[in-house]
């Protein structure tokens, strides 16, 4: 029977076993504060490794969205630019604190939030723009940034695919007001589940960390409203392990993503994913286009039949579904993008000759009609 080839896979040793057992020997699993030892020791180093003045961790990349809408006092009649081609979690933080979304084209070559289409769509209830760094790309940030200070925007960026991401040299957690990142098992990095938020204003780290905790500015005294978003003390021991080897699983995500456009290229009924020379791309997902019109869900299908675990990512943008449909807007590249695009495995666990599986299969089913 052949290997099943995962979308995606946690990669743990014997080095995040033994941090998890550290903790569990000293009995501290978690702290009121949501600040333990662990969970202090992984904010610090989170926020160098990505050139940050403060990291604040918090238990999932939902909650450091919600987190930090609700710091930056986004609420009921305020309104949230956004893309409609990404994780429907994007959009939920937003309807969480009681705000609107408001959902914008991408770029059909990125799949990020097209910054040319932002200014049309501010009005005088707009707060905040939410790029997302779709499947390990930054978006065009500069631009993004430069039509939110004009309008007095805050920029929450989403992260969550996106550890290790770089943008003209910077890496992405320190360029936004604030930036939301995920450990999900999916992740580049994981604690099983977990998230960081990132912010160089100290002011905003202050509520971020009372919002964690039920909005508490000391024990049992709550100054504003919170939720429980603590990471337990066994997450951010095991985050730290994973963050010191996140250089070398990027690394070999780039060097797979590589191969695999070497080994692509020359299908002209394919689009592969690029790279703008202006960013370095993690690579979360390799997510490819299929240009014929029709012919997307039989490639997968028959990929999967094939023990290679294709996935579409995401067939239904947020504004198509039944939750999002009362704010349903024209959005012609995220639609399209949505019927043709899908990933095919580059995390740091494939080897070579699975990429070699995987090319020469769907090399022979892109060919046939």
């Amino acid at each position: 029977m052949r290997t099943i080839l995962r979308i995606n896979q946690p990669n743990l040793g014997e080095e995040e076993v033994e941090a998890a057992a550290d903790v569990l020997r000293e009995g501290i699993l978690t702290d009121k504060s949501g600040a333990g030892p662990r969970v202090l020791q992984f904010e610090r180093e989170f926020a160098r490794f990505v050139g940050a003045k403060f990291a604040v961790a918090v238990n999932s990349g939902t909650a450091a969205l919600h987190a930090s809408l609700l710091a930056s006092d986004v609420g009921h009649g305020d309104e949230v630019i956004l893309p409609s081609f990404t994780f429907s979690a994007t959009a939920e933080a937003v309807l969480l604190v009681g705000a609107k979304p408001v959902f914008v084209d991408i770029d059909p070559k990125t799949y990020c939030l097209d910054a040319d289409n932002i200014e049309e769509n501010i009005t005088r209830k707009t707060k905040a723009v939410i790029p997302v760094h779709l499947y390990g790309l930054p978006a065009d940030m500069d631009p993004i940034i430069e039509v939110a200070r004009r309008n007095d925007l805050i920029v929450i960026e989403d992260g969550a695919q996106a550890h290790g991401a770089e943008y003209h040299k910077r890496k992405i957690g320190s360029i936004g007001d604030l930036t939301c990142f995920s450990f999900y098992g999916t992740k580049n990095m994981t604690t099983g589940e977990g998230g960081m938020i990132t912010t160089n204003d100290s002011e905003m780290a202050e509520r971020l960390r009372a919002i964690r905790s039920h909005g508490e500015e000391r024990p049992y005294l709550c100054s504003r409203l919170g939720h429980n978003y603590r990471m337990p003390e066994l997450s951010a021991a095991i985050g730290s392990v994973q963050l010191k080897k996140l250089p070398t699983f990027i690394e070999k995500r780039r060097s797979n993503a590589k191969y695999l456009t070497e080994c692509l290229k020359e299908i002209k009924e394919l689009e592969l994913p690029s790279e703008p020379d202006d960013r370095k791309h993690a690579w979360n997902l390799y997510t490819i286009r299929v240009k014929s019109s029709g012919r997307r869900n039989r490639v997968v299908q028959r990929l999967r039949t094939r023990s290679i675990e294709a996935t579409i990512y995401y067939e239904t943008p947020i504004h198509l579904m039944p939750l999002y449909r009362r704010f349903k807007r024209c959005l012609p590249e995220t639609e399209k993008a949505a019927r043709q695009v899908f990933s095919i495995p580059v995390h740091p666990s494939i080897a070579p000759k699975d990429l070699d599986r995987i090319t020469t299969e769907l090399k022979k089913l892109v060919v046939e009609r």
